[in-house]
């Protein structure tokens, strides 16, 4: 796969300073049209071996493009600092984090490739881990892909001769000598597995949507100018193209049920229990996830609660009478609204990954993520095909909470329709209570039915093992908010080292 840049390609100066001011002129023309445009963010990854100028091209580029307009991400490897923050998230948290807007254009001096590749050279990573994070990776860029933004991936390569040679130059000269590092001459030792491993994963990766381009690093007018003309061609051809007006859905079309029976027909919604019952029930559930949050092992582990729910369905008394039983340096409520201009330049995950909690902490979501298959589905704001992609995009966000130790526990609210139309009218009559009734509570009822298919579909797709959705009978509220604490105290005793009768004893 290396063989074509091990040619000893190389361009004179001359040529180099003839071609380059053109390029370079072109280039910044594209970065303005992609800022004016603001319709798709591009991505840039610099990989490769020490030594084959990925520095350099960092630099240049920086100097040739409005740098005011370049977002730069340089961290080669999560397996570099024990302290990163990325500890006890998903290994690809960091990397949403530094996703450029749209109109912007991301610079990864390595990537999550970098990851990868250096977890299995160093030991961090088996086979099998590997292997599962290389396909991680592939659904992260089809789904970037997918929202439209531009990946380049540029895999800068030498020799292990030729990386030799350019360690030694660089080091005898005072000039640059500091610019190689022990970590340098390390990896040249294990030139024979990095280059094997590093093979495989980009043979694995190289996609049609984001394919791999491989760029001798030996001569800097050659890597230079070639690295500006791939840059160059990639987003011109992006810019000039015409927009695809009729994407391909993720997912099969959804059919409801012939015999016109759905899941939250089944619900018994009128749950018995009176107010004694319920404060003793609550002071007991409380307690015990109080002392669940405080056990050793949720040290290592983190918990986060989704709520969906029909309008006055109760999400906001529940969340409090959980936020009670906490203490308030662990947990942050995040209430979802309508994304914010800054949001909508991000890939639409985006905003929900930064929310992510390290380990020991808990994120309460009140609406969440399922949006997008909710309200964009039934109010038009999510085209048919990007929300019928969201399920399969949601699945794997909910795996890679899981398989960080995230403990992922979702809840939807369920009332009739009656009992909505009830709690509405008690809110408008009530002085207190005004706040929380609006105009588009009302135009959500008018589409009872539209949303009770909406969230059929929801939990149909989306109830796995690792995520279950939990279906909450919430005409009566009590019932309601002591089915919410035991299901989370249920759910922390199946993951933690503990039983009822350890919490007890406790």
């Amino acid at each position: 796969m290396f063989e074509s840049a091990e040619l000893g390609h190389r361009i004179d100066k001359a040529r180099f300073r003839e071609e380059s001011p053109a390029l370079r002129q072109a280039l910044l023309e594209a970065q303005y049209e992609l800022r004016e445009r603001g319709d798709f963010p591009v991505i840039i990854m610099l990989n490769g071996f020490d030594g084959a100028g990925r520095s350099e091209t960092m630099n240049l580029l920086s100097s040739w493009l409005d740098p005011r307009l370049i977002q730069i991400h340089t961290r080669t490897s999560a397996f570099a600092d024990e302290d990163d923050d990325n500890r006890g998230r998903p290994w690809l948290w960091r990397y949403w984090r530094a996703l450029p807007p749209k109109g912007r254009i991301g610079l990864m001096y390595g990537s999550w490739y970098s990851d990868i590749l250096f977890g299995q050279v160093n030991g961090h990573l088996d086979s099998e881990t590997a292997a599962h994070r290389v396909s991680e990776v592939l659904r992260l860029e089809r789904q970037l892909v997918a929202e439209g933004a531009l990946i380049i991936k540029l895999w800068l390569h030498l020799s292990r001769e030729k990386q030799k040679k350019r360690l030694k130059a660089l080091e005898h000269d005072p000039a640059t000598r500091w610019r190689v590092r022990a970590q340098d001459w390390r990896h040249y030792k294990q030139y024979a597995d990095i280059r094997r491993h590093a093979e495989h994963i980009l043979r694995r990766t190289s996609t049609g949507e984001a394919p791999w381009v491989i760029v001798e690093g030996e001569d800097d007018n050659y890597r230079h100018l070639t690295i500006g003309h791939v840059i160059l061609q990639a987003l011109r051809a992006r810019l000039d193209a015409a927009p695809l007006t009729h994407p391909r859905a993720e997912a099969p079309p959804l059919l409801p049920p012939l015999d016109g029976l759905q899941l939250l027909d089944t619900l018994q919604l009128d749950q018995p229990m009176g107010k004694a019952d319920y404060q003793r029930e609550l002071e007991h559930w409380q307690a015990r996830l109080n002392r669940l949050t405080r056990h050793p092992d949720f040290a290592r582990r983190a918990l986060v609660a989704v709520f969906e729910g029909n309008d006055a369905a109760g999400k906001g008394g529940a969340i409090r009478r959980i936020a009670t039983a906490l203490d308030a340096r662990a947990y942050r409520i995040v209430p979802i609204a309508a994304p914010s201009e800054d949001e909508r330049a991000m890939p639409w995950l985006w905003r929900f990954w930064r929310q992510v909690p390290s380990h020991g902490n808990i994120t309460i979501f009140d609406r969440s993520w399922y949006g997008r298959v909710l309200v964009e589905r039934v109010e038009g704001f999510a085209r048919e095909h990007e929300w019928l992609r969201a399920y399969g995009e949601i699945n794997d966000f909910e795996h890679q909470l899981a398989d960080a130790g995230v403990m992922v526990v979702k809840f939807w609210l369920a009332i009739s329709h009656d009992e909505q139309l009830a709690r509405f009218q008690a809110r408008e009559q009530t002085g207190f209570k005004r706040f929380k009734i609006t105009e588009e509570d009302w135009r959500n009822r008018e589409k009872w039915l539209a949303y009770k298919d909406a969230v059929c579909d929801m939990i149909d797709r989306t109830s796995t093992q690792t995520a279950p959705w939990t279906l909450v009978e919430a005409n009566n509220k009590h019932y309601a908010r002591i089915k919410v604490l035991r299901t989370l105290c249920e759910r922390l005793e199946s993951q933690l080292d503990t039983t009822p009768e350890d919490d007890a004893a406790g």
